[in-house]
């Protein structure tokens, strides 16, 4: 069975897109792969976080993950901090990495552009895809699933693989890119021309997977639509509406079609209040199941069986690439 490992950062609630685009799909997944989910909160503080907060919001994942559908007896859920490997393993190669590599990334453009407005720019922002390389290829990953927004993180951690190979011992796997297949980028509800975010600054174009439900559908019934009134399925003249199918159709396992079939003739008002009542019972739902892990302490016994098996594979790795680059001693 081919290896899958995904890491998602713990700097906030991840949104009904992430849902969708993400963990949803992370559900099929589990019974194809060996399977190994990390709450990267290493990466996290790159930027600055409050210490509580942090721990809050690492749990809250930990639990979305678990309400999300995933099997703790299938997969591996675990906390990136808590497996020492990792930090290893980027050490090592970061020193097979070049800073021009690094200043190459967007990501670290945009965000050193704010952070330097502020008080200066972390050494980790620059480093931290050799932490990400790290996360991968010491599971030996086959697979990685990602948004298209980390592609260029991930061709960094197949360069970083091949140079290690070459120059020291053929023993890391390159991973291949997945990206979703359907449903992956969710758009904002105020503006379908960009991405939803969590970290938009207007709360209404994004819903949370923990938002009050009540006010999840409210923003539904706000979302922005397109000229006309006709509903379908067009995303370069009808962004909003196919935004809003795409999410509908997601979250009730419906087609496209079929809901342009149920809402033809029918009214902008009428599908955005059905959807409304959707995305209510669901996130309903989904919070009862977050709330079951989060006051259970099922939540901290299967992190605690999820690092250690994450880190008795992840020590042979690192075991491995320390051999291949002379450090240590050889004992007789």
């Amino acid at each position: 069975m081919k290896t899958l490992f995904s890491g998602v950062q713990p700097s906030g609630i991840p949104t009904i897109g992430n849902y969708i685009g993400a963990y949803k799909q992370f559900v099929e997944m589990q019974h194809e792969y060996d399977s190994y989910f990390c709450i990267v909160d290493q990466h996290a503080i790159t930027v600055p976080q409050d210490r509580l907060k942090l721990r809050e919001n690492t749990k809250k994942l930990a639990a979305i993950y678990l309400a999300s559908g995933l099997d703790p007896e299938k997969i591996t859920l675990f906390i990136q901090s808590e497996v020492a490997a990792h930090a290893k393993a980027a050490w090592m190669l970061q020193c097979v990495g070049y800073i021009g590599e690094l200043e190459r990334m967007t990501q670290y453009k945009d965000k050193a552009r704010r952070q330097n407005q502020k008080e200066g720019i972390s050494v980790g922002l620059l480093t931290y895809p050799s932490l990400m390389a790290a996360d991968i290829l010491i599971y030996s990953a086959d697979v990685v699933p990602v948004g298209e927004d980390q592609g260029q993180h991930l061709e960094l951690t197949r360069t970083l693989a091949e140079r290690f190979n070459a120059k020291y011992n053929d023993i890391l796997t390159v991973p291949e890119v997945k990206h979703p297949e359907t449903g992956g980028r969710i758009m904002s509800l105020n503006d379908p021309t960009k991405k939803m975010s969590k970290s938009d600054d207007n709360q209404k174009g994004y819903i949370s997977l923990l938002d009050d439900p009540k006010a999840a559908a409210k923003k539904i019934r706000s979302a922005v639509t397109d000229s006309g009134s006709e509903i379908r399925y067009d995303k370069e003249e009808k962004p909003g509406i196919s935004n809003l199918l795409d999410i509908y159709s997601s979250l009730t396992d419906r087609s496209v079609s079929d809901l342009e079939l149920d809402y033809d003739g029918k009214s902008y008002g009428e599908f955005k209040t059905d959807l409304g009542e959707v995305v209510e019972a669901f996130l309903a739902r989904f919070q009862d199941r977050v709330n079951h892990y989060l006051e259970s302490g099922a939540l901290d016994d299967i992190l605690d069986r999820g690092a250690e098996r994450a880190a008795r594979k992840a020590d042979r790795m690192v075991e491995k690439m320390e051999r291949a680059m002379g450090l240590g001693r050889k004992r007789k």
